[in-house]
């Protein structure tokens, strides 16, 4: 079973609904045991960076994500829930996240239309598993207005151009974290997200 983390930020039902269209069984779930028995996790998202936090952190998930993230176990962050894997995000002030990635979240600066919002294509600097059948020149769907800043090369999968360059994947060890919403992204979206499952029972 893949937990999709309830912590009341965001769209998962269209996340769930997407991972069992490509035949795998994922619940939403915000309980410890189903989180620690699943085979992968993944951690959608749609707000503010210190509000996704601030639920995280009341819920109790912070140190159980840590731990299921340390184990080896392979999880998936979507859209905000990628963002918060970074060390921190200036969203309304300074906010620590979790701290798995090098990288700080920041304000898509001026000078084109924020939120990002619509179609971007994906340039592709990494073979991975993750994107197994996503050619170069793919278009996915994005809404956000921070990304991921000062992130080492190596982590980062594919990147998208809007105005500047903008991490859309990246992937360290067990992590994998996408800026645009594969359930949202048509057939390609859906694919990664079928890619996911797969590694999943790897």
């Amino acid at each position: 079973m893949i937990a999709i983390i309830d912590y009341e930020m965001g769209n998962l039902k269209s996340v769930e609904k997407a991972f069992h269209r490509m035949g795998f069984e994922a619940e939403i779930t915000d309980k410890a045991w189903k989180i620690r028995d699943a085979e992968a996790l993944v951690l959608p998202g749609v707000g503010a960076f210190p509000d996704a936090m601030h639920q995280l952190e009341e819920k109790g998930l912070v140190t159980l994500i840590e731990k299921e993230v340390t184990s080896g176990k392979l999880v998936m962050g979507i859209c905000l829930g990628m963002q918060v894997f970074f060390d921190k995000g200036y969203e309304g002030g300074e906010c620590n996240g979790l701290g798995f990635i090098p990288g700080t979240i920041q304000r898509i600066p001026k000078g084109v239309k924020i939120p990002h919002m619509g179609w971007n294509r994906l340039d592709i600097h990494q073979k991975n598993p993750i994107l197994n059948h996503i050619e170069e020149n793919t278009y996915v769907y994005f809404v956000h207005s921070y990304y991921a800043a000062d992130v080492p090369k190596e982590y980062i999968l594919a990147e998208t151009d809007y105005n500047i360059e903008i991490p859309a994947m990246i992937q360290k060890e067990n992590i994998v974290g996408v800026q645009f919403h594969p359930e949202k992204s048509s057939k390609k979206g859906l694919q990664i997200i079928k890619n996911f499952g797969e590694l999943s029972k790897c």
